[in-house]
């Protein structure tokens, strides 16, 4: 980063072409998007390619760049048709679809990795935010389609040096620092936590200089890994076990957090995956007793915030590279209505300009259907035709 730019979270404006979708009359949009018939939609208008682990690889319609974006959903809207009983992390995927799902993100990451070569041309990230019934229905950032899915997205760096500062205090940038409920109160208690109960050989941690992207001074305060061995190691199966620790690990803090919010001095849940840690390093600490306390107290008297509580695990977890081209990982707390990208610092604002969006889109479809051909190659999947692209 130039040493004259000032460092802070980034605004930027993101084109896109508007969806041709027809809600029907009476049923709101976020009740519409859970449907089959839009899932149809979308692997018809935007599906790249699908396999028999039900795993969709698609455009990002309603992207966060125009330079590369896309999802991996884990569309399971034809085989389990209550959109609350469908697999929203990773904990909950069958180990046949988990195993092909990782190898699918390991291309992707390595062709990110391959054609964007300079941590200072280009962010790249990649990763996946929960998408359970954490908070009530009637919640205006609800999430529109609650299947597992992944992101893949690259911000060119002039495009984010060149963008206007985000306002410090939007509410979507909550995932770090000051913001976050459990930075706030009990930072020491949640990466000791992950530390003691975290036996991992390949995540090394990473301080938060380190973890940190310049530019944009994100993220702030999150427990962080290093990948020992760059992009090589994501092709080994171990690496992805330790990634799936560190989602455990998170999981088993939030809900022990929120059990003792809801209920005074609950017992340790039963369905733990670290329960020797849980007990000695979480139910015995002090701090972490009287934050859940100070929740609970609120909840009881203010009808609003308790409203807005998730109680189930809520999460981002993504990997990306930092400014000195090393790969890491990190995990937050998630928050109602923020994006991915925000736990990198960069705010989209996406704007519905069909025009803009078509100077873009050669070049994205072009980048998107070269993923496809890899897949294919690897024996992840067949092609989807479009309007857009043909099936191979």
């Amino acid at each position: 980063m130039n040493d004259t730019m000032q460092s802070g979270p980034r605004e930027i404006l993101t084109p896109y072409r508007s969806i041709p979708l027809v809600v029907p009359e009476g049923m709101k949009h976020n009740e519409f998007f859970n449907s089959t018939e839009n899932l149809d939609d979308l692997v018809n208008n935007n599906g790249l390619l699908v396999n028999s682990e039900n795993l969709l690889l698609y455009r990002k319609a309603l992207g966060h760049s125009t330079e590369f974006d896309c999802s991996i959903i884990y569309n399971t809207s034809k085989v389990i048709l209550n959109p609350l009983g469908r697999p929203v992390r990773r904990t909950q995927v069958a180990d046949n679809v988990k195993h092909v799902w990782n190898r699918m993100n390991q291309i992707i990451i390595d062709y990110m990795l391959g054609q964007y070569p300079d941590p200072d041309q280009a962010l790249i990230l990649a990763g996946e935010a929960s998408l359970d019934a954490t908070w009530p229905l009637t919640s205006p950032g609800v999430p529109s389609i609650r299947m597992l899915h992944n992101h893949f997205v690259v911000f060119p760096m002039e495009k984010l040096r060149n963008a206007k500062l985000a306002d410090a205090d939007n509410p979507n940038l909550t995932d770090g620092g000051q913001h976050s409920l459990f930075q706030a109160y009990m930072r020491d208690v949640y990466h000791e936590f992950f530390e003691r109960a975290l036996n991992l050989k390949i995540l090394n941690p990473a301080s938060e200089a380190d973890a940190r992207i310049g530019l944009t001074g994100y993220p702030q305060g999150l427990p962080s890994w290093k990948i020992q061995g760059g992009a090589a190691t994501l092709r080994n199966v171990h690496f992805w076990k330790e990634y799936d620790e560190v989602l455990k690990g998170f999981i088993d803090f939030y809900r022990t957090f929120f059990s003792q919010v809801s209920t005074r001095n609950a017992p340790m849940l039963p369905d733990v995956y670290y329960p020797e840690q849980v007990e000695s390093v979480l139910l015995f600490n002090n701090d972490f007793m009287k934050t859940a306390k100070k929740v609970r107290d609120r909840c009881i008297v203010d009808a609003k915030y308790a409203n807005a509580i998730r109680w189930e695990p809520a999460f981002k977890q993504i990997i990306y590279r930092n400014d000195a081209g090393k790969l890491i990982v990190t995990i937050s707390q998630n928050s109602i209505g923020n994006a991915i990208t925000e736990l990198l610092g960069v705010v989209v604002k996406r704007i519905p300009d069909a025009e803009a969006y078509a100077k873009c889109e050669p070049a994205l479809i072009g980048r998107l259907l070269e993923v496809r051909r890899r897949l294919i190659e690897a024996d992840l999947g067949d092609g989807i035709a479009t309007a857009y692209w043909p099936k191979e």
